[in-house]
């Protein structure tokens, strides 16, 4: 199959067996006919062995990138998109026509076209869960639509993070967007959930969890029991999917 192909694509991540990107695009190829394009997981143990694998992949074109390396593979690239720049995390690397490897992050796009649709007017106030690349991604949007927000962490620093223990009541009420940034909950560990009072939850919040698998997650499931409205990661992955490919294809690959 190697020798037929002659545009790759693929995931850099770390126990990525689960990606969903790898899925997403194997089908789109099949459905747009590109029988010499391939989309492969690139599983590193190590963010160092990157080049190496750039070296040894001829016909790599463009990347994907998942956890834990959103933000260690910036010293890797040679150019940021200013969006990109500005967030601080990259989920979209594409092979310049110069060579080089230029940032980009579709994960805004993505959420934000996703939650659009369910946020109201009292929406006003957001709480953050996790402070990795993909909160920070979460944060630009919400940011740009005129949401404060906060960070919550197990070790919190800085004014903009607070811990889960420091939920009271009084931000339970005021924060009427939760947004799960963290891994649990994902598959197969499905029984974990965020420490969060789900109990302070009510019909005026809104529950958005990056994970997609599975499609309820424990997260997502007790704030429904608490009349919140819910929505899973699944549509924020194929959005800024949709994107990267059209990243990758700004130019004639």
């Amino acid at each position: 199959m190697e020798e037929k192909t002659n545009k790759v694509f693929g995931l850099l991540g770390r126990n990525i067996s689960y990606s969903f990107s790898k899925g997403y695009f194997t089908k789109k190829f099949e459905a747009l006919g590109l029988r010499k394009h391939l989309y492969k997981n690139f599983d590193l143990q190590r963010i160092k062995d990157l080049p190496k694998l750039i070296q040894q992949e001829t016909f790599l074109k463009g990347m994907n990138v998942t956890i834990p390396y959103k933000e260690e593979v910036l010293p890797y690239l040679d150019e940021l998109d200013q969006t990109a720049k500005e967030i601080g995390a990259v989920n979209t690397i594409k092979f310049t026509e110069q060579g080089g490897l230029k940032g980009y992050n579709t994960d805004v796009v993505g959420f934000e076209k996703s939650i659009g649709p369910y946020l109201k007017k009292h929406h006003k106030h957001a709480l953050i869960l996790g402070t990795g690349g993909a909160s920070k991604a979460v944060a630009y949007a919400l940011r740009k639509n005129k949401i404060a927000y906060k960070f919550v962490s197990r070790n919190p620093a800085g004014k903009e993070e607070i811990s889960y223990q420091a939920l009271s009541e009084e931000i339970m009420n005021a924060c009427h967007v939760i947004v799960n940034c963290t891994p649990l909950g994902t598959s197969p560990n499905i029984h974990v959930s965020p420490n969060i009072p789900y109990h302070l939850l009510s019909e005026r919040h809104l529950l958005f969890d990056l994970i997609y698998n599975p499609e309820i997650t424990d997260f997502l499931a007790k704030g429904k029991q608490q009349g919140a409205a819910i929505k899973n990661g699944y549509e924020m992955l194929a959005l800024q999917a949709e994107e990267s490919w059209s990243i990758w294809n700004e130019s004639k690959l």
